[in-house]
């Protein structure tokens, strides 16, 4: 399972799911693998395709885990403190207003204005990847600030789904949920001796409840993960977490991915294409990059002034470039934005995709040649800082 838990493994496979769904919607196979897709399992309660299924009920899964370790941070780690929060926070910020005004300044007239958020996600899990596979020497700290800003990252995200996709909830549902949710958090509590097992099928059994009482109000169901992640208690939910990450990692993204990428590559040309596939492409690589490198320049000034050069300028645009990865959520707020829209959808799939694809290869230049730089500049501190465990993350 170790391997399966790995950073280069997660965007691995990410990355191999999502090419592998591209390559076969435009072979032969592609009807057939849309036609499942969009079947329909279930009924009575519960009636979704299975490629709803998969974003709207495994998914949650995921959230769940980016909620347990967000809550981590904000209580014990990197985020603890309004001193520890306010560089990251910054940078966060930035990082998500430029991309989305970007889009806006591009798709302005064209009616399509609903896809700002799809640029403004970054996935950690490839943005991690990249940092382990070309980042051999790296500070550690570089690590940490890229860690903070994807979890603060991934808090945007989380509100953006639940406030900006949810039209008309059915407000009994969610108070109805939100009562279980508490019930889930008080008896995480009691997870100790010979209590565990049974009041761990319930509390399965609350989880469950709690999803489908989300899914019916009309909020988007993965918001469900989120909120029994974070009330968990944080020793239990870290083991939780801990159990679940290979299934997430090895099962549920990739399923995802590989689901999302399932599009037509449209036969026309460059010109025909929509401004919400230019505007992806565009903000998702160049906006992230920009916001991000601005706002931790800017934030640097919050620090005490012998702090200020500890993240060089290379490493905010290095780091700029790692958060235009979006892949994951951005591919899920495309989902959500272009619902109503089959074709714009399948353009700003590839969008996702190429501009992705862009800050991959970037993000792989830049940390190669900061990495280079780091170990000619210290020689003597490269094997100890390269021994020191980066934190623990959620592969989003």
């Amino acid at each position: 399972m170790s391997i399966i838990r790995s950073e280069r493994t997660a965007a691995g496979l990410l990355l191999g799911a999502a090419a592998l769904g591209l390559l076969l919607a435009n072979t032969a196979i592609g009807p057939a693998l849309l036609s499942l897709q969009h079947a329909h399992l279930g009924g009575g309660l519960v009636d979704l395709s299975v490629g709803h299924w998969i974003s709207d009920g495994l998914l949650a899964v995921f959230f769940f885990i980016v909620a347990v370790e967000l809550k981590h941070e904000l209580v014990a780690g990197e985020l603890n403190s309004v001193a520890k929060a306010v560089h990251p926070a910054i940078a966060a910020a930035c990082g998500v207003a430029v991309p989305a005004l970007i889009y806006l300044a591009i798709t302005a007239g064209s009616g399509l204005s609903d896809g700002w958020p799809i640029p403004t996600a970054t996935d950690i899990a490839f943005a991690l990847g990249v940092l382990a596979v070309f980042g051999r020497g790296l500070p550690n700290r570089l690590r940490v600030f890229l860690l903070a800003l994807a979890v603060l990252d991934d808090l945007v995200a989380i509100l953006i789904i639940a406030v900006f996709f949810t039209t008309n909830p059915n407000l009994l549902e969610l108070g109805a949920a939100a009562v279980v949710v508490v019930a889930f958090g008080l008896l995480s509590r009691l997870l100790h001796g010979r209590l565990r097992w049974p009041l761990g099928v319930l509390m399965v059994l609350l989880a469950v409840l709690t999803w489908w009482l989300v899914y019916d109000s009309g909020v988007h169901a993965t918001i469900a993960g989120v909120a029994l992640g974070l009330v968990m208690a944080r020793a239990p939910g870290r083991r939780t977490a801990h159990a679940l990450e290979p299934w997430s990692n090895g099962l549920i993204l990739p399923l995802f991915a590989f689901s999302a990428a399932l599009v037509v590559i449209p036969s026309v040309s460059p010109g025909e294409l929509s401004p919400a596939f230019w505007g992806i492409l565009v903000a998702l690589p160049v906006g992230k990059l920009v916001g991000i490198a601005l706002g931790g320049w800017l934030g640097s000034f919050t620090r005490p002034k012998a702090e200020r050069s500890r993240i060089p300028v290379l490493g905010l645009v290095t780091v700029g470039a790692l958060g235009g990865i979006g892949f994951t959520v951005s591919l899920l707020m495309n989902e959500l934005a272009f619902a109503g829209s089959a074709t714009v959808r399948a353009e700003g799939t590839l969008a996702v995709l190429l501009g992705s694809a862009v800050s991959i290869v970037l993000a792989g230049i830049l940390v190669t040649t900061l990495a280079r730089r780091n170990r000619r500049q210290h020689p003597p501190h490269i094997r100890a800082e390269s021994r020191e465990s980066a934190p623990k993350t959620p592969h989003s």
